[in-house]
């Protein structure tokens, strides 16, 4: 069973390694061949089984104590080498571990990283993972912190971000199968923009632009034209400003984007009307939309992170994870209390929210039930009153041969089974092809011109007085 996948398991083949590698514990997450160890020095691989480990290879770039989680570009690599040792054929037969040493931070992130890999290729739950982590005699992991200086006020555990992946697997936000972890890791340098998606195709998270592009202490700063290239090609409508003015506005509004300041104070957290604000320029956008502050870390993942939790109802913790995975450091001291704070009443915006939409959906396609409902009606009523409104000089028979009003028929009810909005264009079409069937009947018996030409008519004022209802 899945239960049994993850008990905590000591390995038999750790008992032959020696005093010197005594076992602090063995997390089982496949059956006999994928196991998650801390150890006290390097082991050395048998016959039976596989040692490896990530520790200095995968290393966070820390901006004061923090120390992870360690971003996706990393997570990306972990699992190609993990994926690549299990379909090995010279390690087919081998017991694979992946260990990890007594450093706290260390073993914290290497922890992530195989939690992470059973949450994307092995299917379990995060709570699964991470019970199968702290089983045993195994001890408790050190949680990451912000990147603030001073002493940390808020603790994100393995278990928050192995949440937050799962969350953010779940609607899509990454897929390691097409993932371009070349752009991720280029975009992400200053010196090519200091960039991340937070939502692929929605929301982009960047550092504050400059007046102009230069070198300044040794940090490359950029203009506002060095993002237009790739804001035009990536659908990028919206632009908005945390910080102070540094750059003129109009210089992104002149190339066509739409730019919005919301100032608050660095280190700060925003004000509810800020906060609203914010979110409705989400949602009005026609695009994605790129944010930032002065270093795009604090402000910025703090407002992303209100987003996350009213579209997608991530919990605070989760959309921290998630927006540090992405772009590391960000979320800073007190917006991390903020965005606890702050969870309920997005949940309870997002929940309305949503609920507005299919309303208003709803009351849209019942607007194009009743214009089509109509348009229908009015044929049906032609056809069944023909013989009371035909001339007695029009032959029935030879009328009905023609096959007129049944394919006006035909068109509506496709029409109306389609179930789009309505197509002012297509209809006027249709009535233009009607007229052109006359034409042709006036060439063949003049007789039926009139009575085509009535029905015509009163085909058109009834579609008429139907548009002007929806209208209303």
């Amino acid at each position: 069973t899945r239960v049994e996948i993850f008990e905590h398991s000591k390995v038999s083949v750790f008992n032959k390694m020696g005093d010197d590698n005594e076992l602090l514990g063995a997390s089982e997450f496949i059956k006999d061949r994928l196991y998650f160890a801390t150890l006290r020095s390097k082991p050395k691989s048998t016959a039976n089984t596989h040692f490896f480990c990530t520790d200095d290879e995968f290393i966070y770039e820390n901006f004061y104590a923090d120390f992870g989680p360690l971003n996706l570009a990393m997570l990306y690599r972990y699992c190609c080498k993990l994926n690549k040792k299990l379909k090995s054929f010279t390690l087919s037969r081998k017991r694979i571990i992946h260990y990890t040493s007594y450093d706290q931070r260390k073993r914290a992130n290497a922890a992530f990283l195989i939690g992470a890999y059973a949450v994307i290729y092995l299917k379990r739950t995060s709570e699964e993972v991470y019970r199968a982590l702290i089983s045993g005699t195994n001890v408790s992991y050190l949680p990451f912190r912000d990147a603030a200086f001073g002493n940390c006020t808020y603790d994100l555990t393995i278990l928050d971000c192995l949440q937050g992946i799962r969350k953010a697997l779940q609607h899509g936000f990454f897929d390691f199968e097409n993932f371009d972890v070349e752009e991720y890791e280029h975009y992400e340098r200053v010196e090519n923009g200091d960039f991340n998606w937070i939502v692929p195709g929605k929301l982009l998270a960047f550092s504050g632009p400059h007046p102009k592009s230069k070198i300044e202490n040794g940090y490359p700063l950029h203009a506002p034209e060095a993002y237009f290239s790739y804001f035009r090609q990536h659908n990028v409508t919206d632009v908005v400003r945390l910080n102070k003015k540094i750059y003129e506005g109009r210089r992104f509004t002149d190339a066509g984007f739409e730019h919005h300041d919301l100032f608050f104070v660095d280190g700060t957290t925003p004000s509810d009307l800020l906060t609203r604000r914010f979110l409705h320029i989400c949602e009005s956008a026609k695009g994605a939309i790129a944010v930032h502050c002065k270093a795009g870390l604090g402000r910025t993942g703090t407002l992303i992170g209100c987003y996350l939790m009213k579209h997608y109802r991530f919990t605070a913790p989760e959309a921290i994870a998630w927006t540090r995975i992405c772009r590391p450091g960000s979320v800073i001291g007190p917006q991390q209390h903020f965005l606890e704070q702050k969870q309920h009443s997005m949940w309870v915006q997002g929940d309305l929210h949503r609920s507005k939409q299919k309303q208003q959906q709803l009351r849209q396609s019942r607007q194009q039930e009743r214009n089509m409902a109509c348009l229908i009606s009015s044929v049906d009523d032609m056809s069944i009153d023909s013989t009371i409104l035909k001339p007695p000089s029009v032959d029935e028979n030879e009328f009905r041969e023609e096959d007129m009003i049944p394919t006006q028929g035909d068109k509506l009810l496709a029409l109306k089974g389609q179930r789009h909005p309505r197509p002012t264009a297509t209809v006027l079409s249709i009535f233009a092809a009607f007229g052109r069937k006359l034409i042709g009947l006036k060439k063949k018996k003049k007789k039926k011109i009139s009575m085509s030409l009535f029905f015509f008519n009163a085909l058109f004022e009834n579609y008429l007085r139907c548009d002007k209802f929806v209208e209303r």
